[in-house]
This record gives C-alpha cells, structure tokens and sequence, in this order.
C-alpha cells in the first residue's frame, strides 16, 4: 500500500506560479513512477504529468509542456509539480498518482492522493 500526500495548491494570478509537492509513504518510493492528474469542475480527471522510479523518463500532456516540470527526491519521497505561466484554464484539483509502471501512470495509476485545490484568476 502506497500513502500519497498533496500540499501547495492556493489561488495564484495568471501568470504566475506554484509548486505542488506529494508526500509518499508505504512502499520503496523509487519502485513506482510518480505522476499527476487534475480535475477541473464538470471535466474527467485528465493526465498532466509522470515520472519514472528512477527519475529517467519523463512524460507531459501536450497542454502542460514547457511550463510544468515534474520532478522527484526520491531521499525524500517526494514528487513535484512546478507549475509556470499559469492559465485560468489550468483552474483545478490536481491529484498525485503512483504506479509500479511508467505506462499505466499515465491512464490507471494503482493510487491516489485526496488532492489539492489550483485556482488561477485571470
């Protein structure tokens, strides 16, 4: 069983940034590819970003590339979300999500966090 922990959402001006962070705990943290989703009222949970065990492999949604980075610590357990430029469209909950696969992250992740609120006025 894997714990995941969200912190660092807020309400940020378009334009401006955030980092997310994700807390894990349970199982060997390098064993499971990060990832992380998000959820904007009345849409399906959608993909954002992922990051293998080993930190090596890296994959972002289309909509996300060249302003989000993903990272992890895996002395820390820790996975994160640098979110730059940020748009209203970005506006939503976004999850942290582990899997022992780098595929499967990106569609069916084995876990969740509760998730943290990302609010972008305009």
């Amino acid at each position: 069983q894997v714990q995941l922990v969200e912190s660092g959402g807020g309400l940020v001006q378009a334009g401006g940034s955030l980092r997310l962070s994700c807390a894990a705990s349970g199982r060997t943290f390098s064993g499971y590819a990060m990832g992380w989703f998000r959820q904007a009222p009345g849409k399906e949970r959608e993909f954002v970003a992922a990051r293998s065990g080993s930190g090596g492999n890296r994959n972002y949604a289309d909509s996300v590339k060249g302003r989000f980075t993903i990272s992890r610590d895996n002395a820390k357990n820790t996975v994160y979300l640098q979110m730059n430029s940020l748009k209203p469209e970005d506006t939503a909950v976004y999850y942290c999500a582990a899997d022992p696969n780098f595929i499967t992250i990106t569609t069916t992740p084995s876990y969740w966090g509760q998730g943290t609120q990302v609010t972008v006025s305009s």
